[in-house]
């Protein structure tokens, strides 16, 4: 999917760990969001130090809504335990994975943020 020159970017931000609780609190603000074709969703991982099984469903149910809507949804920021994670499981191959927030702009010139606590 390519981004549009003018694009929404929906920003969440999980802090601690995405296990079973962590996991069902950020699938609900996913939930929440309306998603809206060619939207750019980024979940920046900088502040999760852990994830588990749990956490990885609700990240790849989170990748199949934001695909289904059109939307697409990136990773940033993660962190070495998690990366793990996503490393042993195969799903580094699954999702966009960048280093930091701003490296997906690379080319993008415009954009409209919306966070989500």
């Amino acid at each position: 999917m390519t981004i549009t020159p003018k694009c929404q970017v929906v920003l969440f931000k999980p802090e601690g760990r995405i296990d079973l609780a962590g996991g069902a609190v950020l699938s609900e603000r996913m939930a929440a969001v309306v998603p809206e074709r060619n939207q750019l969703w980024v979940i920046d991982l900088a502040k999760v130090d852990f994830m588990d099984s749990s956490g990885l469903v609700s990240l790849v149910k989170g990748l199949k809504s934001a695909r289904q809507s059109g939307c697409r949804l990136v990773l940033c920021n993660v962190q070495a335990p998690v990366r793990l994670v996503l490393e042993l499981t195969q799903l580094d191959s699954v999702f966009e994975i960048f280093n930091a927030y701003e490296d997906i702009f690379t080319v993008v010139e415009e954009r409209t943020l919306v966070t989500v606590d």
